[in-house]
């Protein structure tokens, strides 16, 4: 018999085999959470309808009225307390001699005193005016009634009637009754009406002097988009530059800080006035804060230019209208009037257009030229619109060395009689020696001068594109002679040179065009014996100094204050051939941009001009070409080039040889013939200048090999 065990102790581990009871959770529900007190929401409420759009315009327009019609009201008491007081004039006293004017204060002084006598004049006239006008009311009605009875003796006469003798009278009689009579009636809804009308004249004055603050005005005028150039607007910029000597003579002037102001004249797509500064402030001290002067006249930086004329203590400012300098100029006359046509001597050129919109037309008579700037600003197509406008002359000479090299020049073969292109250190040589030669021709034609002063030659123009490769040139000839550099032994140096001292007198003119100026690749002598120097936008005022000089930089000339890519082909231009305003340094020129087809069919009327001139290129056309070193030469210093790039520039290398049978699928042959080959970089074939240099050591250790066996 088994015995039953009973457990008193309930055991803590649940059963862990199949029979075990289902064990079930009950979750009680969460508590409701507890009710948002009624402050709380009331607040939400009103903070939601506060901050509501509608709500803050609803605020900003009754602010904005109201003070409408306060502010109009102080502007007309104001007004109306100038006008019968000397205010006025001891404010422009006031105003002058804070600018240290004492010319003019004299003159507002002598003005105070005329107005006070006038003043004082009538003042002591009214102290006989009661009588005056006493007797003139009693003469008047006299008179009056004495025209009507006499009127009214005629009626009766013609009448026959004697009643008629005060039918006249008694006629003016009703009629005052009349004009009393609707004066009564009127008079009360005009009482009415009266204050409300004055109050619309007050909101109107303040409406038209937008007499409210910032915050309220409607946002059109907040964001001062388009908003027009107004003497107040300016001074009120001027005030708030950060010059203390400035914000305290325009404070002392009062209302009358205009008076620093010269007349504000339309100037093509903008506004030109001259500010006479006051005494303790510097013209650079304005200068220096052109953004933020741009900025206080609610405008971009690039669209306010400050100059110094020729007066005294005077800056020049320029305001654009808001976008226009964003918007491009027309096409140049060159493409649009196929009959133009050009003289070295007495003609200009057609380049762009200043900033006032008015055509800016350059004289390069016996003139040396420097175009710089940063690379792809567009430096060879305002230098080369130059050129295809002197082409047209037929009696100017070209000599051009292109050391791009892909082609932006190619139009001039058949127009220059020398044409070099090309980036290596040969063309660079070849460059060199086309200046030497230029110096050469020189030296002949001087000598000629000096037996027939009375000889005229023709105009040689020597262009050298890229000029900063042979700057920078490290190639010693044979003579031990540096071609770069800028010492007295380098040859391009010296070359240039002496062209600039002596070509103008025998009409040899040396053009350079070159990029990212410094003092290595643009020497300082150099630079100087230009005539006329422009520049597209540059990194740093530095640079602008040596693309200008101090004394047009001084003068306001900021090339680089442009946009780097947003002003393409804009110049900044110092010379005496182009027309700037009186007192100014530099003018700047927004220049025509012709594009390689317009250039190509204003070339084909220069070559129309020539009878067939052939020109000299750098390569022999009978020489046999090594078609894999010249792929290396036109690479130059670039990494990689897309294929078509490659072969444009084989074009422009030799146009016999790499004609149109050169295409993608023979330069590939060429590469794959030496193990290499061209390869896709996002999704665009190009040529590696690694792989290309590898292919040409291949070949030559293999010809080295061969010629060992």
């Amino acid at each position: 018999m088994s015995e039953n065990v009973v457990h008193l102790h309930k055991p803590t581990d649940p059963p862990t085999d199949g029979m075990a009871p289902t064990v079930l959770t009950v979750v009680p529900d969460p508590s409701p959470a507890p009710p948002v007190p009624l402050w709380v929401r009331s607040g939400r409420a009103v903070r939601t309808a506060v901050r509501h759009e509608t709500t803050r315009a609803t605020v900003r327009a009754v602010a904005r009225h109201s003070l409408y019609t306060f502010n109009g009201g102080r502007i007309v008491a104001r007004r109306t307390w100038d006008g019968r007081t000397g205010a006025r004039y001891e404010r422009m006293i006031r105003a002058a001699e804070a600018a240290g004017n004492l010319e003019a204060a004299q003159e507002w002084e002598e003005r105070l005193t005329r107005f006070r006598a006038a003043r004082h004049h009538r003042r002591m006239d009214l102290l006989h005016s009661p009588v005056d006008a006493a007797k003139s009311v009693a003469v008047g009605a006299g008179m009056s009634v004495g025209a009507l009875v006499a009127l009214g003796v005629v009626m009766a006469i013609s009448t026959g009637e004697v009643r008629d003798v005060v039918t006249p009278l008694s006629a003016t009689i009703d009629f005052i009754a009349l004009l009393i009579r609707i004066v009564q009636i009127v008079w009360g809804p005009a009482l009415t009406i009266g204050p409300f009308l004055a109050l619309l004249a007050l909101w109107s004055v303040g409406r038209k002097q937008h007499a409210a603050p910032a915050w309220a005005l409607p946002a059109n005028v907040r964001s001062g988009e388009g908003e027009p150039i107004t003497p107040s607007i300016v001074v009120k910029a001027l005030r708030d530059l950060g010059v203390p000597a400035l914000a305290r003579a325009i404070k002392e002037m009062g209302d009358a800080g205009a008076s620093m102001l010269g007349p504000i004249r339309i100037a093509g797509c903008g506004v030109e006035v001259d500010v006479t500064l006051p005494s303790g402030v510097a013209t650079n001290e304005v200068q220096q804060r052109r953004r933020k002067l741009a900025e206080n006249l609610t405008r971009h930086e690039h669209e306010v230019f400050i100059t110094i004329p020729q007066a005294a203590r005077t800056v020049r400012l320029w305001v654009a209208d808001s976008g226009a300098l964003d918007e491009p100029i027309g096409p140049s006359p060159l493409v649009t009037d196929e009959t133009m046509t050009a003289n070295y001597k007495t003609g200009k050129a057609p380049w762009g257009q200043d900033l006032r919109g008015d055509a800016a037309a350059i004289s390069l008579y016996q003139r040396h030229l420097l175009v710089t700037g940063l690379s792809n600003q567009g430096k060879t197509a305002a230098l080369r619109a130059l050129a295809l406008w002197l082409a047209l002359d037929r009696s100017v000479q070209f000599w051009i060395a292109d050391l791009k090299g892909i082609g932006d020049w190619a139009m001039f073969d058949g127009i220059a009689q020398v044409l070099i292109e090309g980036p290596s250190d040969d063309h660079v040589i070849q460059a060199t020696e086309m200046v030497e030669d230029a110096v050469e021709e020189m030296n002949r034609r001087i000598e000629e001068r000096r037996r027939d002063p009375s000889i005229v030659f023709e105009p040689l123009i020597v262009v050298v594109d890229e000029a900063q490769l042979a700057f920078m040139c490290p190639v010693v000839g044979d003579d031990k002679r540096p071609y770069g550099g800028s010492k007295a032994t380098s040859r391009y140096f010296m070359a240039v040179r002496k062209v600039h001292n002596q070509g103008r007198a025998v009409d040899v003119l040396m053009w350079q065009g070159t990029q990212d100026p410094t003092d290595q690749n643009l020497p300082k002598l150099v630079r100087e014996g230009a005539h006329t120097r422009a520049s597209l936008v540059l990194g740093t005022e530095s640079q602008a100094r040596m693309a200008l000089g101090d004394k047009a930089v001084d003068g306001g000339a900021a090339p680089h204050l442009l946009r780097q890519g947003l002003d393409k082909g804009t110049l900044v231009v110092a010379s005496d051939g182009i027309t700037i305003p009186a007192g100014q340094a530099s003018i700047t020129v927004r220049t025509h941009f012709i594009d390689d087809e317009p250039a190509a069919e204003i070339a084909d009327r220069a070559k129309a001009l020539r009878d067939g001139l052939t020109t000299l290129r750098v390569v022999d056309q009978g020489e046999e070409r090594d078609a894999l070193a010249d792929v290396a030469a036109v690479l130059g210093d670039a990494p990689r080039l897309r294929t078509n790039e490659v072969l444009k520039r084989l074009h422009a290398l030799d146009s016999s040889v790499y004609g149109d049978q050169w295409t993608n699928d023979r330069l590939k042959r060429l590469l794959e013939e030496h193990g290499e080959e061209p390869k896709k970089s996002n999704g665009v074939m190009v040529v590696h200048r690694d792989h290309v240099l590898r292919a040409l050591a291949h070949r030559d250790t293999e010809g080295s090999a061969s010629t060992t066996d």
